[in-house]
C-alpha cells in the first residue's frame, strides 16, 4: 500500500481562518486575510474546531494517490459521497497478470496463503484466456462490418477487457485518486480511523490521517475515529473496548 498527499488547497488554515473570520466581521475579505498572523491564524483554527464550526473547512482540500490496494478496499472507499475518485479502469485497462493483495491473515496461514495463491494463478489463466478468446470475436465481427484490422484490434481488446473483467476478484489490486474537502475528511477519518473498520481502508485511512497532520496539524488536531474526535465510541455493544488504547495511539501521531 502507498499513500501520498499529491495536492492541497495553499495555506489551508490560513484560508480556513479568512473564510470563518469573515462570519463574525464587516471587514472586507482581503483585510481579514492581510491581519491573520500565524499565530492568530493556530489560535483562531484552534477554536472553530473545537466548538464544531465546520461548514468553513470545506473551502479547504486534500488530494491523494493511493496504490496497491485492494477492489475490496475502494469500494469501501467511494462509498463516502462527497469527494471526487478517479480510480484505474478494469474496462479500458487490461488485467491479464493482474497484481493481487493477499490479507494478512491468509498470508499469515501457510496452507490458506497456498490455497489463495493457487485460486489466483487460475483466475489469471482463465482471464487472459477468456480476453484472447472474446478479443478474437470481436475483430473478426469487426473487420466483417468493414474494420480495417488494426482498428478492428484495438477495438475488440477493450471490448473484451468489458466481459473478460467479471472474473476479476476484490483482491484484484487497484490505483485512485481521492480527493475531498476537510469536513469530508472528519467523517471519513470517524468511520475508517475506528478499530471495527476493515483492516485496510483504516490502514489508508491511518496514513491519509498522517499526511494531513503535517499538511495543517491544528486542523486536524482532534480528527481519528469517533472516541478520539468525539469522545465517546458510538458503537455500542459492538465496540472494540480498547477505547484507551485507540486515544493513546492518535495522540502519539499528532505529536
Amino acid at each position: 500500500m502507498k499513500v501520498e498527499l499529491i495536492a492541497h488547497t495553499p495555506e489551508p488554515e490560513k484560508l480556513a481562518a479568512t473564510a470563518a473570520k469573515l462570519c463574525y466581521s464587516s471587514s472586507d475579505i482581503g483585510t481579514l486575510r492581510d491581519g491573520l498572523t500565524e499565530d492568530k491564524v493556530d489560535s483562531f483554527i484552534d477554536m472553530i474546531v473545537s466548538i464544531g464550526h465546520e461548514s468553513v473547512l470545506e473551502h479547504v482540500s486534500f488530494t491523494f494517490g493511493i496504490e496497491g490496494i485492494s477492489r475490496a478496499c475502494s469500494h469501501q472507499l467511494v462509498r463516502h459521497r462527497i469527494a471526487s475518485y478517479s480510480q484505474k479502469s478494469q474496462r479500458y485497462v487490461n488485467e491479464n497478470g493482474f497484481e493481487f493483495i493477499t490479507p494478512p491473515e491468509i498470508d499469515a496461514l501457510p496452507e490458506a496463503k497456498e490455497e489463495f495463491d493457487r485460486i489466483m494463478d487460475e483466475i489469471t489463466a482463465s482471464y487472459g484466456k477468456i480476453a484472447d478468446m472474446l478479443t478474437d470475436k470481436h475483430k473478426a465481427d469487426l473487420m466483417a462490418d468493414g474494420m480495417d484490422e488494426k482498428q478492428a484490434l484495438s477495438k475488440a481488446r477493450k471490448l473484451a477487457n468489458e466481459d473478460a473483467r467479471f472474473l476479476l476478484p476484490n483482491a484484484c489490486e487497484t490505483k485512485i485518486v481521492v480527493t475531498m474537502n476537510v469536513r469530508s475528511l472528519f467523517n471519513f477519518f470517524r468511520h475508517r480511523c475506528c478499530n471495527r473498520a476493515q483492516w485496510e481502508i483504516r490502514a489508508v485511512a491511518n496514513e491519509m490521517l498522517r499526511l494531513c497532520l503535517e499538511t495543517a496539524p491544528h486542523i486536524f488536531a482532534h480528527a481519528g475515529p469517533s472516541c478520539v474526535a468525539e469522545g465517546k465510541c458510538p458503537e455500542g455493544k459492538m465496540s472494540c473496548g480498547k477505547m484507551k488504547e485507540v486515544r493513546a495511539q492518535f495522540e502519539a501521531m499528532k505529536k
